[in-house]
């Protein structure tokens, strides 16, 4: 195949922000997809640039990425461009590279802004080793679940989060963690008001739980200390749970404890405090 697809890193906030490379692949580009047409709009005005444009959000997706195959196939070059940042983290975009990909186009990354990095590398919390979890689930239950399955992980830990619930993954991530840990969180990065606050996930918690801040958030945590992933292993859970229920904990409550202890799934000690339940005790 002939055609080329560009993933094309753009600012996050500050229009300056973007690199040469990004800005003549853009004027070359046969048609830029952008998550957002609008604010594609704004930037590639900004630099006197105009290419034709066609939307590529979650809502047409599957779609999109099949119109945008054909014209690859056809030979065209494609840039591909989010609301804001690297394509694809986080954003749509990643269909469409895999596609590219298995249909054997010349697939070229244009790196640039990520609010990921930018958070990590201003965070003051170590750099070397870190994972991404993206957006945590909105229910409860599952994002203590996920939380959970990275308690004993000694990498640090970056995450995005809508404004409004700032608080209550700051509280979460307190509960399932250990207040103790240290964090960031930095918002508006790159623009005007950016900002951040540093300070332990408790002291977070609470602050924030008062007063929710404005803009785009991203939360950067330190990672376990060393021999928490040990000492999780140590657990036994099936006697742990049979002593539980013998002081009369319910298995909901003895699930919901175990997993944040232990980082098992908590359905799955759930299901065996239920079956453990029934039996006579030893």
């Amino acid at each position: 195949m002939s055609g080329v697809l560009y993933v094309v890193a753009t600012p996050i906030g500050n229009l300056e922000d973007v690199s040469a490379r990004a800005l003549r692949l853009l004027r070359e580009a046969d048609v830029v997809a952008a998550e957002d047409t609008r604010s594609a709009r704004v930037l590639l005005g900004r630099h006197g640039i105009a290419r034709p444009l066609v939307s590529l959000f979650e809502g047409n997706e599957a779609a999109r990425t099949e119109e945008l195959l054909e014209r690859l196939r056809a030979g065209a070059r494609v840039a591909l461009i989010s609301e804001a940042g690297t394509p694809a983290v986080s954003d749509p975009g990643a269909r469409l590279v895999a596609g590219a990909v298995a249909a054997g186009a010349r697939v070229e990354p244009v790196p640039g802004p990520s609010a990921v990095l930018a958070a990590l590398v201003a965070s003051g919390l170590p750099t070397d080793r870190f994972l991404f979890l993206g957006f945590l689930p909105r229910e409860a239950g599952r994002r203590r679940d996920d939380l959970a399955r990275v308690r004993t992980l000694d990498a640090t830990l970056v995450l995005f989060e809508a404004p409004g619930r700032v608080g209550t993954t700051l509280g979460d991530l307190a509960a399932v963690l250990g207040g103790g840990r240290r964090a960031a969180v930095a918002r508006e990065l790159t623009k005007l008001h950016e900002e951040f606050v540093r300070g332990t996930l408790e002291a977070l918690a609470a602050q924030f739980a008062k007063a929710p801040p404005r803009g785009e958030v991203t939360v950067v945590v330190e990672g376990a200390p060393a021999g928490a992933a040990a000492e999780a292993a140590t657990v036994d859970v099936e006697a742990e749970v049979r002593a539980a229920l013998e002081r009369g904990d319910s298995p909901k409550a003895i699930a919901a404890r175990l997993a944040l202890r232990t980082g098992k799934p908590r359905r799955a000690i759930y299901q065996l405090a239920i079956a453990l339940k029934g039996q006579p005790a030893r």
